[in-house]
């Protein structure tokens, strides 16, 4: 390489040819520039194989690590815009495939590649990559078979994790249209390069934590098919671990056949295209209606098979069933056995009515009935006869009066007159007040004369 480019002199240091007392001694900085701009001229284009070792990421978003072999070391850095175009996370142990150009970093004397584009050295690698984190995650049990489960029949919402541009979206569109109308909630994410996989992680995670009539009964994560690098972020650990712990069960819908990724192994069904996925996730409506048409006319069959049987056996129980004739006969003859003798016992009371009625008829004749109403007559006149000499007030007609208190009650001796002081004397034509006086008072020497009326 040429070194016309290092200051005067300095060839012949680097030589080691001894210099004059007056040739002017270099500075580290200048000496460490000059080497940063041959090794930079030198080595403007490279590409460099190696494993990487000691892999940060730090906060402005650059990325540090060191590419080894089994002799040699070499600092690398990525910077951030570069870091963002990566189509997979890198991590040690990783053997790559780093384009870039060297320099140097004269704070610490060290030279280094600062990478542009970084790929990971062959399919072979990658694979071994994909091993070692499915066996990680298989031992953690988010692989297991019981963990899976059933999808639902008939989804009322789908939601669909995939890029809003791509013809992954139409063609599930379009399959479920075809198959069964369904509503479509869309998480447009990146399906590839970097921070798709923290995008597909997030979108599962939001579909899983959504409430309310808008939540999924079913996620499909969905992606076209690609090189195993283009698929890279469905083989991210978040994503898988986001697939795993959804509470929705999920579709992988990842590549084509033959692609496998392990976010297949962490869902509950995968399917080998999109497409496959829509025929998964809902039934053929025709299939459905041409099904419960189905149903019915065999229900309807099944309905009428029974009602023949159940009429077969109705006729032949009813033919060994007895006539009514042979279950009446018994209970007819003895109604018109006690028919008849109802009348001969009718007959029997009339004739005794009419007996009765006849000797009651002799005892009401009219000569009878006469001579009772007159000795009926006679007995109350002399009862009557009786009755008017008891009568208190009949006496008095020949003179007499009787004796009563003012209110009433009849007196009988001198002692409850004089008790009484006040008395009515009652006669025939009427009555007097009188009033008694008291014992030994004088008599009255001439009757009171008589008053006139005043009216």
């Amino acid at each position: 390489m040429p070194f016309d480019d290092l200051p005067e002199g300095t060839m012949g240091l680097l030589a080691g040819e001894r210099a004059g007392d007056n040739a002017g001694a270099l500075s580290v900085s200048e000496i460490s520039a000059a080497l940063k701009r041959h090794v930079e001229q030198g080595f403007a284009h490279v590409r460099i194989r190696g494993e990487i070792s000691g892999f940060k990421r730090a906060a402005s978003g650059h990325l540090y690590l060191a590419l080894k072999d089994e002799q040699a070391v070499i600092d690398a850095i990525m910077w951030k815009g570069s870091a963002l175009r990566l189509a997979f996370q890198p991590q040690d142990g990783i053997e790559v495939i780093a384009t870039g150009k060297l320099t140097t970093y004269p704070g610490r004397s060290k030279y280094q590649i600062v990478i542009e584009t970084m790929e990971i050295a062959g399919e072979g690698a990658l694979l071994a990559l994909l091993e070692k984190l499915k066996a990680k995650l298989t031992a953690e049990g988010l692989f297991a078979s019981e963990r899976k489960r059933p999808l639902p029949f008939l989804p009322r919402t789908i939601g669909v994790v995939t890029s809003p541009t791509g013809a992954v979206i139409r063609d599930i569109l379009h399959r479920l249209e075809d198959r069964c109308p369904t509503r479509v909630i869309v998480w447009p994410v990146l399906v590839q390069g970097q921070g798709s996989a923290e995008q597909v992680a997030a979108a599962v995670n939001g579909f899983s934590q959504m409430q309310g009539p808008n939540r999924p009964d079913l996620v499909i994560v969905a992606r076209g098919g690609g090189s195993i690098e283009d698929l890279w972020g469905f083989n991210e650990e978040v994503v898988v671990r986001a697939v795993a712990s959804c509470t929705i069960p999920t579709i992988s819908a990842v590549g084509h056949e033959t692609d496998t990724t392990l976010c297949d192994f962490a869902a509950d069904r995968r399917a080998p295209t999109p497409t496959a996925a829509a025929e998964m996730a809902v039934p053929v409506r025709a299939e459905l209606l041409a099904g419960l048409q189905g149903i019915g006319a065999r229900s309807l069959r099944c309905v009428q098979r029974y009602k023949e049987r159940a009429s077969e056996r109705l006729e032949a129980t009813a033919r060994r069933l007895p006539t009514p004739e042979t279950l009446l006969g018994p209970q007819s003859q003895r109604v018109d056995d006690l028919g008849d003798r109802l009348k001969r016992g009718l007959s029997h009371v009339a004739a005794d009515a009419r007996g009765e009625l006849a000797r009651a008829a002799g005892a009401l004749r009219p000569a009878m009935l006469t001579q009772r109403l007159e000795r009926a007559r006679n007995h109350l006149d002399q009862l009557w006869r009786v009755a008017a000499s008891l009568n208190p007030d009949h006496i008095l007609e020949r003179g007499y009066a009787r004796v009563e208190r003012k209110g009433g009650g009849t007196i009988t001796n001198t002692t409850q007159a004089q008790a009484a002081g006040a008395i009515t004397l009652h006669f025939a034509d009427g009555q007097v007040d009188a009033r008694v006086e008291r014992s030994g008072a004088k008599a009255y020497e001439r009757p009171k004369p008589e008053q006139p009326d005043l009216f």
